[in-house]
């Protein structure tokens, strides 16, 4: 039996402090060839989760501690829901289906989830990047994720042209 105690929260929120991408991970899960994938992440305000699907997997996500917003897009970057989980929020968590654009925003410092979705994990093929999203270390990222606290359903993210606001 595993007993996942408060503390590692705290510990992986170290790491994420520490770290360049502002979040860590634990895995649960002894290795990537395991069917079902299951581990815990926290994140901070200036992490970036690039917008990303999974072809053939879907994913569950449990917020521990803090709040996210997870924003779903349309093929060509448009926002096409918008949804705030976390503490104190009507959402506990989400479910991401399979072939859907998606990104995370972290509402405060030391924001965690737990992560279920199928396995095996296979790097080459667990996630697609948006071809419209910036890349990680791209310097317009930090601009990206100011407009994403705020962007709203109908608006779309154009990298050629800069943020846009279009509806």
């Amino acid at each position: 039996m595993k007993v996942f105690a408060a503390a590692l929260l705290d510990h992986l929120a170290s790491k994420a402090d520490a770290s360049p991408r502002g979040r860590a991970h634990h895995n649960i899960h002894s290795s990537a060839s395991d069917p079902v994938q299951r581990f815990f992440v926290v994140a901070n305000q200036q992490s970036y989760f690039r917008p990303h699907r999974h072809l053939s997997k879907s994913e569950l996500v449990l917020v521990l501690r803090g709040g996210f917003d997870v924003i779903t897009f349309a093929d060509d970057g448009e926002i096409t829901s918008r949804h705030a989980v976390g503490e104190h929020m009507a959402g506990l968590g989400y479910e991401t289906p399979r072939n859907t654009w998606h990104t995370l925003i972290a509402n405060a410092e030391g924001s965690a989830f737990l992560e279920v979705k199928e396995g095996p994990y296979d790097p080459v093929t667990a996630s697609e990047f948006a071809p419209w999203s910036l890349a990680e270390g791209d310097a317009s990222v930090p601009e990206l994720l100011q407009w994403l606290r705020v962007a709203q359903v109908g608006e779309r993210f154009d990298s050629k042209s800069s943020i846009s606001r279009d509806t």
